[in-house]
């Protein structure tokens, strides 16, 4: 009998009232490895309510305190993160080490919390008129909601989650129901760690738990990455109910490669940023815009180097696992038929491919395309999984027109020598994240994780000061005070408590 993934609230499993559930699948051999619950309203007003509840005093906790619970949360994340990501290779599909890899960068957003008490101070104004002062102060929200994608069930959500806490919010997640083991275990570590129940929460489910979330009057704020269509639908739905939203959408992520490039590094970076989690990623190159004469010499480079991907279970020595469902398989599969069909030359086909692992397994290999154009659906679609177009180009100029004309502006490279030119790019492109021969320009934690035009809606980016003023709103007071207090005497040394 398999096991059901349950909600959490209060610092222990909630197993709902609904009978409701679906599969939970391991890539790597197509078999059901357990089931997850999907809420109904009433198990999703259950969880909120847990972390409502525990809002008043988690708020007033001290900065101290709950700095000190995040830096234990660091410790035993940072100790045990080898448990996690195998939980992600097992209902993810990517390989152990990319798996080790989001828990790493996910951890920089804990480590960057860690110092929220800086970061929380307000402003002082004495006298600002007669025996008046003035200051400011950042307070929570209350209880916070964060609906994370399949894609990084453990990253993502400390892209919020963390800040969120320390900066004195309740929080509910709600993880994809494709790989939603991930949540539980952390929510157990933060259970670990010593934080009070309901403080942190998991509401597992589908669009009955997101709706709940994006209208329930208790939460304050959602936190979504996810397709366009569905974060203008989050966006749209939770701002109509009143609640700030961050809504991070799809992408379609180009790299320029200039002609006086090294092109053995911009090679290596579109292999690495094209196939690397099998293209599931929001910040994946799935196209390379090559300039001028060097386009011939640039897809032999990157063929040679896709021919030696081991695509297998990524428990394995395999390079690129599978992809997460086999629905997803096959509607990736589709687009390289359609971008045959289209007239797109197919240099790597990876619908044959011989994966290392289970033959029900979801395996498409590395696929690559040349000589795309702009009107074919492999180009315009966010196809999300190991499929990268090559456009040929002749200047910089028609380059960036490509990339400006997108409806999506998440992330971006450039691969040259010539720092005018890079400077020229960082300045023109509308794009959210700019790297100079940097193929993936996902910033550190202290600065902020956001794309442009249908890549983001709403007006705030992910962790960073951003995600500090996104958690806490300001409170403006003017003070007056015509008699001195006193307070005793105390010769004992201030502690903080």
């Amino acid at each position: 009998m398999s096991t059901t993934v349950s909600h959490w609230a209060n610092n222990k499993p909630y197993p709902g009232t609904s009978n409701a559930t679906a599969p939970v699948t391991n890539p790597a051999t197509g078999q059901v490895t357990g089931q997850v619950a999907l809420a109904n309203v009433a198990d999703a007003r259950a969880v909120i309510d847990a972390a409502a509840a525990a809002f008043p005093a988690w708020r007033d906790t001290s900065l101290a305190k709950r700095t000190s619970i995040l830096f234990r949360f660091r410790e035993l994340l940072n100790e045990r993160k080898g448990e996690l990501a195998q939980i992600i290779t097992a209902e993810h599909g990517k390989v152990l080490s990319d798996a080790l890899g989001e828990i790493s960068r996910g951890q920089e957003v804990v480590e960057f919390a860690c110092g929220i008490p800086h970061l929380l101070k307000g402003g002082f104004t004495e006298n600002a008129s007669t025996k008046v002062d003035v200051f400011n102060i950042r307070q929570p929200l209350g209880p916070i909601g964060i609906i994370s994608p399949f894609n990084f069930p453990a990253m993502v959500p400390m892209w919020f989650f963390p800040i969120a806490i320390a900066a004195g919010n309740t929080v509910v997640l709600k993880p994809s129901e494709k790989d939603p083991t991930a949540s539980i275990w952390l929510a157990e570590l933060w259970k670990e760690a010593g934080l009070p129940d309901g403080v942190f929460n998991v509401l597992q489910g589908d669009k009955t738990a997101v709706d709940e979330l994006l209208t329930n009057p208790s939460i304050k704020s959602i936190s979504f990455v996810g397709s366009t269509p569905i974060a203008q639908y989050v966006y749209a739905t939770g701002t109509a109910a009143g609640k700030r939203v961050q809504a991070l959408g799809g992408a379609k992520n180009h790299a320029i490669i200039l002609p006086d490039a090294d092109l053995d590094l911009a090679a290596d970076a579109m292999v690495n940023a094209g196939f690397g989690s099998a293209g599931e990623r929001c910040m994946a190159i799935s196209v390379a815009v090559a300039v001028g004469d060097i386009a011939d010499e640039l897809v032999a480079k990157i063929t040679e180097r896709a021919r030696t991907i081991t695509t297998g279970d990524g428990t394995k020595n395999s390079d690129m696992g599978p992809l997460v469902t086999a629905a997803h398989r096959d509607k990736v599969a589709s687009y390289v038929d359609a971008g045959e069909q289209a007239g797109a030359t197919v240099v790597l086909d990876g619908r044959g491919v011989d994966a290392d692992g289970g033959a029900d397994g979801f395996w498409l290999g590395p696929t690559l395309f040349d000589n795309v154009t702009p009107d074919m659906s492999i180009y315009t679609d966010e196809i999300f999984g190991p499929v990268l177009s090559v456009v040929r180009v002749d200047s910089y100029d028609q380059a960036l027109e490509l990339i400006n004309s997108n409806p999506y502006g998440n992330g971006t490279a450039i691969f040259t020598n010539d720092g005018g030119a890079a400077r020229r790019f960082q300045n023109e492109v509308e794009v959210g994240m700019v790297g100079i021969n940097v193929p993936i320009p996902v910033p550190m934690a202290y600065y902020s994780f956001g794309g442009w035009k249908a890549s983001l809606f709403g007006d705030t980016h992910a962790h960073g000061t951003e995600g500090i003023h996104f958690f806490t709103r300001a409170k403006a007071i003017t003070s007056r005070w015509l008699d001195p207090s006193h307070g005793g005497l105390n010769l004992g040394f201030p502690q903080n408590a």
